[in-house]
């Protein structure tokens, strides 16, 4: 069903479970030209076709995330609220990736609650005082939006962890899921308050919001919508357990730009693509290209930086150097080895306890000369999973202390408190090695901001009496399941379920000599300090604008209902073909020429059986017996099969194996092409193709007459693509010096003669009839793959007729397709070809003075 707009989108997602009324729209109204206000209220309006861009407006980016990039407290005495930069967010951070002109508005969650009656004062102020938009949720939708699916639900699905059994992680919840989409419909209701939709660029942030961009793309089919995932994106054997995983791959598909930390992220995106939802992908000069319904949705690998002037700013602080000289005499003499992490179940605090007890166990000189710090921040979450976590950290700690401590020397130190930024500052400078050990992480900037601290500042190397040009050094150990690790090369990475190996790793980190620390050390300041993160948000937004740089070349359809609704995108001159449209052309003309492919135009490609039914044989021969028609069926399917189905078919030209075999009506003979009749190379291909199927499971020989074809639909979907493709490489390179072709179409390899196409079969009926002294005046192709394109070239540029025929390309789905006209599916084509029937003068005849014969035109 094909709409462009749906007026209630929640209702349809989320039924009666939620009442949660649309948003008001309090906020003032923007202006796409000056001087006219946008009529962008309400649902009956969808401007998605509309070809106007607005102009005169200041470039803006439209920042959407959770949690707006702003501290709020209330007064206790006056009951007035204040608000200010969050300065330590990542969101505010990325403005200085951007331009000094442009305008960014925030859209998103206050980290307070704000009484109802207060919303409306309180929204206006932010707009007007920071450009921010609040998302005023209702308590229980944001519990069980935040607290409930996406903590509770995604978050730990994302980290690797199912909830096998209900000790361990809460089962799906339908109800916390229709929390989910009813708060990202009513972020999307704010961003559309304060959109200019063909101006604006929109920036979506982490997995809170995975829905938001089909809110937006139904209202706005050409909205400029980028997503960020800050979090990992599982392998598609854990993420096919989520029951709407559809729903929320669809979500992320209606943006433009999908952006994720590490190629593994996006690896594990796109084979999720592939398997779930059938997406092919591939590298377009340098940049990853998922085809969804003609739009690429392009694909970012690029890991989120620090703000370098934001630590450094730190760094000088007075108290910064207070605090470190307090800390390196507190462990003068001492190696120091610093954590950093929120108290969660994921970062591995326990199993770095448990490294450190080995390293001491195995290293007798370190007792009474290492320390780890261990800084935990608040969890961010709730529940007994992080009660647990927090126990077990506590008790290993609280053994090796036990074991290991004497006079004022303790191993561990677990500062368990809220800390400044100035402290930890000061822990980072003075720690000789940093340890993150996360079981699983997105990215997880904590080694970023140590490297930094190490290499200090000028203001800083003064207070401390240190020399500028003295060296630095720095030491890592990271897990090799967190984000950042591919880009800390000189980082030793570990596997933290390995308590040996990563004890090893301190150890080597703590006795590395100077000069190898020092270069260490340089080519991470080197990256990190040139990939901060207003490269980051510079690098994303460049590649969103270059996604979305054809937005107004092409039309755009919105179809699906519900989370289902995704953009079908296609050229300008793409239309329906009507029955009335073509039905006056045929009336009208004379000498026709019908081309038909078979499988998925005339017989769905979902039907069990193939055979033509008894309504698609009467309108065949009801064309046929035209004597002003020439119909042909052009398939890929074997010349017997087509004889047999469509034995009562008499006048009907049949052509077979792409255009190998020809007949012109079933008292011909079946005539081959000699284009190539040399069929050596089956010798070469056969065993090679043989050797594949052997290796890959599920995977089938097809063997015809003129080709052979390598299918692997019931293969695993991304080995069966990967075996593909190398089998693609293999045949190209032995066939090299053959007179055959190799080409991949859908789960398949074909190798076929040179110069066999469905386009050579149109030619060769075209100039038959050219020759006979008929040339076409009506020339119909219809057909849905790959290999029907080929006819429509044909029919379209490289036939060259006395006089210009009424000619009709028509794909059959609405897609990309070099055709000008569509139908919607096999129905649609045995209506129109019923109207072409009816208007038809069905007389007894001979193809006699049409044919020429086959063989003599070759």
């Amino acid at each position: 069903m094909a709409s462009r707009s749906y007026a209630n989108l929640l209702d349809l997602a989320n039924g009666d479970l939620l009442d949660i009324p649309h948003t008001p729209r309090a906020l003032p109204r923007v202006m796409t030209v000056p001087g006219i206000i946008s009529d962008l209220d309400g649902y009956s309006c969808n401007d998605g076709d509309s070809d106007v861009s607005s102009s005169g407006c200041r470039e803006r980016k439209i920042i959407v995330a959770n949690m707006l990039p702003l501290q709020a407290k209330r007064d206790i005495e006056t009951a007035k609220w204040f608000f200010s930069w969050d300065e330590d967010s990542i969101l505010l951070q990325l403005k200085d990736g951007f331009s000094s002109d442009t305008e960014v508005i925030y859209v998103g969650s206050l980290k307070v609650e704000i009484d109802l009656c207060e919303q409306d004062a309180v929204a206006q102020r932010l707009l007007d005082e920071f450009n921010c938009v609040p998302t005023f949720l209702p308590h229980d939708l944001q519990k069980k939006f935040y607290l409930g699916f996406c903590k509770q639900q995604l978050w730990p699905l994302f980290h690797y962890m199912l909830p096998i059994c209900p000790d361990h992680g809460d089962r799906f919840d339908r109800i916390l899921w229709q929390a989910y989409v009813s708060a990202n419909k009513i972020f999307a209701d704010k961003v559309m308050e304060v959109i200019n939709p063909d101006d604006d660029f929109v920036w979506v942030h982490d997995y809170h919001l995975m829905v938001l961009p089909t809110f937006l793309r139904k209202r706005y089919n050409r909205v400029k919508l980028g997503f960020f995932l800050h979090s990992p994106f599982p392998s598609s054997e854990i993420y096919r357990t989520l029951p709407v995983r559809d729903e929320i791959l669809r979500g992320l598909l209606n943006s433009d730009l999908i952006g994720f930390h590490t190629f593994d992220y996006a690896r594990h995106f796109l084979s999720c693509c592939s398997r779930m939802l059938g997406l092919d992908y591939e590298s377009k000069r340098g940049h990853i290209g998922l085809d969804y319904f003609g739009r690429t949705i392009f694909i970012k690998i690029l890991p989120v930086g620090i703000h370098m002037g934001r630590l450094e700013s730190v760094l000088n602080l007075s108290s910064t150097s207070a605090k470190l000289k307090e800390v390196q005499e507190e462990f003068k003499g001492k190696k120091v080895i610093l954590g950093v992490d929120d108290m969660d179940i994921f970062k591995g605090i326990s199993l770095k306890l448990l490294a450190v007890e080995h390293l001491l166990q195995q290293n007798s000189d370190l007792q009474g000369k290492v320390v780890l710090v261990q800084i935990v921040n608040p969890a961010r979450g709730l529940g007994k999973d992080v009660q647990e976590a927090k126990n077990e950290t506590y008790l290993i700690a609280r053994r090796i202390n036990d074991t290991y401590s004497k006079n004022n020397y303790q191993p561990v130190i677990l500062i368990d408190r809220p800390v400044p930024r100035f402290e930890k500052s000061a822990y980072y400078a003075v720690a000789e090695c940093c340890i993150v050990n996360a079981v699983r992480d997105g990215m997880n900037l904590v080694p970023y901001k140590y490297i930094v601290c190490r290499q200090g500042t000028a203001r800083l190397d003064e207070s401390l009496g240190r020399k500028n040009d003295s060296p630095r050094t720095s030491m890592l150990v990271v897990s090799e399941f967190i984000g950042c690790s591919p880009s800390l090369s000189g980082a030793i990475r570990v596997n933290p379920w390995d308590i040996d190996a990563v004890a090893d790793a301190m150890y080597a980190a703590l006795t590395m000599n100077d000069s190898e620390k020092q270069l260490r050390h340089e080519k991470h300041y080197r990256y990190v300090s040139s990939h901060d993160v207003a490269y980051w948000a510079n690098s994303f937004m460049q590649d969103l604008e270059r996604a979305c740089k054809d937005h107004y070349t092409k039309r755009c359809w919105g179809f699906g209902l519900g989370l289902g609704f995704r953009v079908v995108s296609l050229s300008h001159g793409f239309r329906k073909l009507t029955i009335d449209h073509v039905v006056s052309a045929y009336k009208r003309t004379n000498r026709r020429a019908i081309f038909l492919d078979y499988d998925g135009t005339v017989v769905s490609q979902s039907s069990i059986s193939k055979v033509p039914s008894p309504e698609v044989l009467s309108v065949l021969n009801a064309l046929c017996n035209d004597p002003k028609n020439i119909v042909f069926i052009v398939s890929g399917r074997g010349r017997d099969s087509l004889s047999d189905w469509f034995t009562s078919c008499k006048m009907l030209g049949l052509a077979a194996e792409h255009g190998y075999f020809l007949r012109w009506n079933k008292d011909s003979e079946w005539e081959s092409s000699h284009l190539s009749a040399d069929m050596d190379w089956k010798k070469i291909v056969e065993p090679i193709m043989q050797l594949y199927t052997e290796a890959t499971d599920g995977s089938n020989i097809e063997i015809k007459e003129s080709a052979l074809v390598w299918h692997h639909q019931d293969a695993d979907p991304d080995f069966g693509s990967c075996q593909a493709k190398e089998l693609l490489n293999h045949l190209e390179s032995v066939l090299a010096n053959e007179p055959a072709v190799v080409t991949r179409g859908q789960h398949i390899v074909e190798v076929k003669p040179q110069g066999i196409s469905k386009g050579w079969v149109a030619e060769e009926v075209l100039q038959t009839m050219v020759n006979g002294g008929n040339p076409p005046d009506f020339v119909l192709c219809i057909g849905d793959d790959r290999s029907d394109e080929d006819m429509f070239e044909t029919i379209l540029r490289t036939v060259s007729l006395p006089t210009a025929p009424e000619i009709f390309a028509c794909t059959v789905g609405r897609k990309p397709s070099k055709a000008k006209y569509f139908l919607d599916d096999t129905s649609d084509v045995v209506k129109l070809l019923q109207g072409l029937a009816a208007s038809s003068d069905p007389k007894p005849r001979h193809l006699a003075h049409f044919q020429v014969s086959f063989e003599s035109t070759i």
